[in-house]
């Protein structure tokens, strides 16, 4: 009953990432069939190409998706390109190979006779070959359309949208009517492609391939059903496609571009930042919202990708800068303001009332167990306990690495875990110790107890608007919007919304307008 509540409220939400979904796979799969059928084509005809070609496809489809989608952001950015770029690679391999295997399988004696009554090579290809390699060509092609309906959900996470933006943001925050409300949809639209295309690989075989070498009139009938049926659909993506590019052309004069992280804080902060920019200004936003780490939105920032996000000065300072943590608040934002300035011409404006800080939180049974209340308690018993913290956290000096280092012990084993599974993982006894930030909703939501930094390792990470200076020399009435928001926002308000997020699964963009609402700074 829940997940139906969720789908009826969410279902304008649902609906326009199902459609993003749709387009994004059909340029995708397009542009595969564009190139691969040509590829499979030019390898059966020379052969030396063979296994070169085959070989690097084979390659690219061995490498982890995660990992191609972040070589390609340092190159193509974020949005659209990467993603479909990437799906394009992916879906190479089944098309380039059926090609080849149904222009190779077609009888010799077929072929001998083409170019016994005259027909040239281009004739022989066109009229004979892949007429008749068209079935099994369809076979790869149905293959590659259904697998990028699933690899196509990992759009969301460089803000290409998709159904994956309900997935990822439903495991992030442990709510599993969102992740069904994501998966579901992608599930329906793999299985309607896979019999579109299914419809269209039987329109196309010859009648002397199918089992029966005549058509009599209620095959007719089903033939002509099949092609009404594969005609509607190509009128709705090509609309699809129509729509999209005039949207394009529409858009206000006036556009800046606000990014965000991958959890729930980043979600609440983008949408709200946005909501009253849109009201007090003429300027319309573009919000590219759940886009990874650090290292991908301070790219995409870099790049022009992006024109603002909000990080925080100790990540700036320890991850992006790598200076080693301090505690020295003052020096920190300095530091951090003067150097992006001069490096990167990146303006960081002040920064937010709230200090979202690194902490580290176990069960009440595992403080009780073990008498935990600060850091130097967790460093004697730490050899006896597991540790599962975001794969960022495992890797920083802020983070693992430095912590264990400064407080001089080791964790009996680390496990990287990303974003809410941790939460859950601790929940279940599979660890001891989790990293967490102190305004996150899911402490509050499982009761956990944060372990006092009494030796002061961490930095501080108060909220930074970190905007591209042109976007600041180009609106500069955007600064004291910016500021005056962040400086209502403190530890006890951002701990609220997450809260609401997290535990009374309600949506980013509600509880940030919500918030605007209720202090007055928007209207409904």
């Amino acid at each position: 009953m829940n997940f139906i509540n969720y789908l009826i409220r969410s279902r304008e939400q649902i609906f326009s990432l199902t459609i993003e979904h749709i387009y994004l796979t059909a340029i995708a799969v397009g542009f595969a069939i564009l190139l691969g059928v040509p590829l499979g084509i030019l390898i059966s005809y020379i052969k030396k190409l063979n296994k070169p070609i085959l070989g690097v496809a084979n390659v690219v489809q061995a490498i982890p998706s995660m990992a191609l989608l972040g070589f390609a952001i340092p190159f193509l950015g974020i949005g659209t390109l990467p993603a479909v770029v990437m799906v394009i690679l992916y879906s190479l391999l089944p098309i380039i190979k059926n090609t080849y295997t149904g222009i190779q399988n077609i009888n010799s004696q077929t072929l001998e006779a083409a170019r016994g009554i005259g027909l040239t090579k281009l004739q022989v290809l066109v009229k004979i070959q892949i007429p008749l390699a068209l079935p099994v060509i369809m076979a790869g092609v149905r293959i590659s359309a259904v697998t990028a309906v699933g690899l196509m959900t990992m759009a969301a996470f460089i803000g290409a949208g998709g159904l994956g933006f309900l997935v990822f943001s439903g495991i992030r925050t442990v709510n599993n009517n969102q992740i069904l409300a994501g998966a579901i949809p992608a599930c329906i639209l793999a299985l309607l492609v896979d019999f579109i295309i299914g419809l269209v690989e039987k329109s196309v075989t010859p009648v002397s391939l199918q089992k029966s070498g005549n058509i009599n009139a209620k095959k007719a009938k089903h033939r002509k059903l099949q092609k009404i049926v594969i005609s509607t659909a190509a009128v709705c993506i090509i609309f699809l496609f129509i729509l999209s590019a005039v949207t394009g052309r529409n858009q206000a004069s006036k556009v800046i571009r606000i990014g965000s992280k991958d959890f729930t804080e980043q979600h609440i902060l983008a949408n709200m930042f946005s909501d009253i920019i849109e009201e007090k200004t003429d300027i319309a936003v573009d919000r590219k919202i759940n886009l990874g780490g650090t290292q991908v939105c301070f790219s995409a920032l870099k790049s022009g990708d992006i024109d603002i996000y909000f990080d925080y000065s100790g990540t700036a300072y320890g991850d992006t800068l790598n200076y080693p943590p301090i505690s020295d608040m003052e020096k920190v934002y300095d530091t951090v303001k003067a150097d992006f300035k001069e490096l990167y011409n990146i303006d960081v404006l002040k920064q937010m009332a709230f200090n979202n800080t690194y902490v580290l939180a176990v069960t009440k049974e595992t403080a009780d167990n073990y008498n935990l209340k600060t850091i130097s308690d967790l460093a004697k018993v730490g050899p006896q306990l597991r540790a599962g913290t975001t794969l960022e956290f495992l890797n920083r000096t802020d983070g693992i690495p430095g912590l264990t280092e400064y407080y001089d012990f080791k964790f009996k084993n680390t496990t990287g875990l990303d974003g809410s599974p941790r939460y859950v993982a601790l929940m279940n006894q599979e660890t001891d110790v989790v990293d967490a930030f102190s305004t996150d909703g899911l402490l509050k939501k499982f009761n956990l107890v944060t372990l006092e930094d009494d030796k002061n390792f961490f930095p501080p990470y108060y909220a930074i608007p970190l905007v591209r200076a042109e976007v600041v020399d180009s609106y500069p009435e955007l600064i004291p919007i910016i500021e005056e928001l962040g400086d209502m926002l403190t530890d006890e308000v951002m701990m609220e919304l997450n809260y609401k997020v997290d535990e009374l699964q309600m949506e980013p963009n509600v509880v940030a307008r919500d918030f605007l609402t209720e202090n007055g700074l928007i209207f409904k």
